[in-house]
C-alpha cells in the first residue's frame, strides 16, 4: 500500500526514517486544555511520558499537582524511572492514590494502560492521548478491553497535531481521542466529540 494511502486512513503519521528516538511525540497543549474543558481529574497526578512536559505544564497551570517522570531525561522530570517496571515505584501491594494523565509511546500504549490501570486505586481515573485506531485489535481487546473497557472516549472533531522534532506546525492525518477509564468501573463505552481551539 503506497505511504500516501497510509496516511489517509490515518495508519501513521511517521515514516521509519522520521520516528523519534523512544517514541516520543509530544502532545500539543491545546489537545490536554480541550480535555480539562470536560474532564475533572483528582488533586494528585502522575504523567509518567512527560517528556518536555507539555501535558505537565497544563495540568499545573489548572492548580493539579503532576509528579511527572519519563525513562529518559529532558531536564524537567521530577524523577527518571521507567514506568513499565514493576519495582520502579510500586510494588503490588502499594498504589498510586491519583489519576494518571499521559501520551504514552504508541508503540507501548497497551503495556502503559494495564500498568496504569494495575497501580492506581479503583474509583481512580486513567487518561491516555491515542490515535482512534487503538480501539481496533483482538490482542489488544483480550488483554486491556475486555475486562477494563474505557469509561468515555473523546473523540477530536479536529485534527490533533503531535510535536514532531519541537514543531507543532505541519499537518496531521491521524485523527486522535482521549480515553479515558475510571478503575473498576464496567459500563459500556460513552462516546463524546471534542474539539480543540
Amino acid at each position: 500500500m503506497a505511504k500516501n494511502t497510509l496516511k489517509v486512513v490515518g495508519a501513521s503519521n511517521h515514516t521509519d526514517a522520521e520516528r523519534s528516538k523512544l517514541d516520543y511525540y509530544g502532545t500539543d497543549p491545546r489537545s490536554t486544555e480541550a480535555l480539562l474543558e470536560v474532564e475533572k481529574f483528582s488533586e494528585d497526578i502522575w504523567e509518567p511520558a512527560s517528556g518536555h512536559n507539555l501535558i505537565t505544564d497544563v495540568l499545573r497551570s489548572k492548580g493539579y499537582k503532576v509528579f511527572a517522570t519519563d525513562i529518559a531525561d529532558y531536564g524537567c522530570q521530577d524523577k527518571i524511572i521507567n514506568f513499565l517496571e514493576k519495582d520502579s515505584l510500586f510494588t503490588d501491594e502499594i498504589e498510586w492514590d491519583g489519576d494518571i494523565v499521559t501520551n504514552p509511546p504508541y508503540g507501548l500504549s497497551t503495556e502503559f494502560a494495564c500498568r496504569a490501570l494495575e497501580i492506581v486505586k479503583p474509583g481512580r481515573k486513567v487518561a491516555m492521548f491515542l490515535r482512534t485506531l487503538f480501539l481496533e485489535g483482538t490482542k489488544r481487546y483480550d488483554v486491556l478491553f475486555k475486562e477494563n473497557p474505557p469509561k468515555v472516549i473523546y473523540v477530536f472533531s479536529n485534527r490533533q497535531v503531535s510535536d514532531k522534532n519541537d514543531d507543532f506546525d505541519h499537518g496531521s492525518a491521524v485523527s486522535y481521542s482521549w480515553f479515558v477509564w475510571e478503575k473498576g468501573s464496567k459500563s459500556e463505552p460513552i462516546i463524546k466529540w471534542i474539539k480543540s481551539k
